[in-house]
């Protein structure tokens, strides 16, 4: 475990499930069966829940006359949802049986767990305090998918039972990261890998997809992915096609040059046979704004050609990433650190490097949308922008920028996205909710509000108060949508026989409370969370020590 910390710092089982495939796992949608009738149950003692990974949960609980959105799309329907143990046991108009906790829905909405497609929660739950995962689910998150952006653990097996051993908050689903297969094979070349090479890294991906992985991730703007040819990504993702996995991809470019590098990634597609699902789509950069609808006429012409392509996005109009990855363009990012410190102050490359940044930092105006999210050797920068940093201390931004780099770097939050955009994407039946945050606990940095929040805003805020889309459509989007992206059984649906992963509600109250100024806040309104039937929030309390998650397990169908 202490090597998976070092490695990726930057960013209660039953058993381990299998991931089987569905018929519609294309994120066009499976519909959800009928309720089972006639269970007899009725009033008795209250529920108890195993607080130590392994083992069956105690939990026996009828939730009678609640608001039921079951996954699917389809309309709220008011009934009675019954769980023994790790199960839903039936849904619909049930009596009670004796020994069950029964709890009075009325007002309250009921829905699975929530399926975050895109986390970078991979180092945090093999951390003591992160491994509950309370930031997700204080949200009703239930499962979270690792390894994205291409970085992540690379041996599959070892990362999945040392998540079994300790245990864990919620379920997670990891990916194969090309970044960190790459730099274990090549370190951090700007060149294309040998035969042999390659040959290594094709061994990686079928390893990892032997150990459960569900597909191969990318993150072409991170090193040292970004130095990948498309051919030598489409001869890994080949490996996943072959199980069935996948293709999740942070694409090449998010800004002006969006359009191509979908394209890109449908090629990939094509060309390997994995199912294509673009991570946090967005159009970023004041000259991109605009483009969202451009790049939605794109995706649906290659769904009606026949490949599937999905997508997730996070309900905010600013991205997270590191500062260097911002506003250093890739050329300059071969190597260690200490490489490009010595390009920096190199009387030849040094002015280039300069002058490429301030291009990409966008003068005042662009330091204005930089905030600094953790920057470990000035804490009391973070939460403060690039330009008001640099006005107090009467410096370029320029200057800012190049001792953060010098000083180890920093984690920022990007202000480059237009919320016209946002809602363009947000209204697609194929966009997928997801954070792309991380294990977060409360403390002096001050990172992206949608490690607390992503969830109740798109549900609370967009669907509820704003109304920019239908409840049910906002509901599927965090729940059964991902799961037919995954091609995940037995979740995602409230249905009898799944897993008790579920959330209940107030849906006056569900909303995110976390902002860019202070997002170390946990939203309002989550009255219950099961996690594989295990009660991880008790009538809006958080249950301390329950870890009810599980490692699920990718195999081919």
């Amino acid at each position: 475990m202490a090597s998976y910390k070092r490695a990726f710092g930057l960013v209660g089982c039953l058993a381990v499930v299998v991931g089987m495939g569905v018929p519609s796992g294309d994120g066009r949608g499976i519909q959800a069966g009928g309720a089972s009738e006639g269970l007899k149950v009725s009033r008795g003692q209250p529920s108890s829940s195993s607080h130590s990974p392994g083992g069956e949960p105690t939990t026996h609980l009828l939730f009678r006359q609640v608001t039921i959105y079951d996954g699917s799309g389809r309309p709220a329907e008011v009934g009675s949802v019954y769980i023994r143990g790790s199960r839903i046991i039936a849904v619909g108009d049930i009596q009670p049986e004796s020994g069950a906790e029964v709890i009075d829905g009325k007002g309250l909405w009921l829905c699975p767990g929530f399926i975050d497609l895109h986390t970078h929660c991979d180092s945090g739950l093999l951390n003591k305090g992160g491994r509950a995962n309370k930031n997700y689910v204080m949200q009703g998150c239930t499962t979270v998918v690792t390894g994205n952006c291409g970085s992540g653990p690379t041996d599959v097996a070892k990362y999945f039972r040392t998540l079994q051993e300790q245990g864990i908050g919620t379920n997670v689903i990891h990916l194969a990261p090309h970044n960190s297969i790459r730099a274990a094979v090549m370190g951090n070349a700007n060149r294309p890998p040998t035969a042999e090479e390659l040959q290594k890294m094709q061994q990686m991906v079928q390893r990892a997809m032997e150990d459960g992985a569900w597909g191969l991730s990318t993150g072409l703007i991170y090193n040292p992915g970004t130095y990948a040819a498309t051919e030598e990504i489409v001869a890994l993702a080949q490996v996943a096609g072959r199980y069935g996995g996948l293709y999740a991809s942070h694409i090449r470019n998010e800004g002006t040059g969006l359009l191509a590098a979908l394209e890109e990634a449908f090629r990939i597609g094509r060309e390997s046979g994995c199912r294509v699902h673009i991570s946090h789509i967005k159009a970023s950069g004041k000259e991109a704004w605009g483009l969202s609808a451009q790049a939605v006429r794109l995706i649906e012409a290659q769904r009606k050609e026949g490949l599937v392509v999905t997508a997730d996005q996070y309900p905010y109009t600013a991205s997270s990433t590191s500062l260097r990855a911002t506003v250093v363009p890739p050329r300059y990012r071969e190597g260690t650190p200490q490489d490009f410190l010595k390009r920096l102050d190199d009387p030849k490359i040094g002015p280039q490097l300069r002058a490429d940044v301030v291009r990409l930092l966008g003068g005042w105006e662009g330091a204005r949308r930089l905030q600094i999210a953790h920057f470990a050797a000035r804490p009391q920068w973070n939460g403060k922008t690039i330009a008001a940093i640099a006005e107090a201390e009467k410096r370029e931004p320029l200057d800012i920028v190049l001792e953060i780099e010098r000083r180890g770097g920093a984690q920022i939050v990007h202000f480059g996205m237009n919320e016209e955009d946002v809602r363009v994407y947000m209204r697609q039946p194929w966009v997928a909710t997801a954070s792309d945050g991380g294990v977060q606990n409360p403390g002096p940095t001050v990172p992206h509000p949608r490690s607390y929040g992503t969830f109740p805003r798109k549900i609370g805020y967009y669907a509820i108060q704003e109304k920019l889309l239908p409840v049910p459509a906002a509901i599927r989007s965090a729940t059964g949508l991902p799961a037919d992206i995954l091609q995940l059984r037995d979740r995602g649906y409230i249905k009898a026989g799944y897993y008790a992963d579920l959330v209940v509600f107030d849906p006056n109250t569900f909303r995110d409370t976390a902002t860019f100024d202070q997002p170390h806040q946990y939203p309002t309104g989550v009255r219950w969370v099961l996690i594989n039937g295990h009660v991880a929030v008790r009538d809006g309390k958080y249950q301390d020590g329950v870890l009810g998650g599980q490692v699920l397990r990718w195999r081919k169908p």
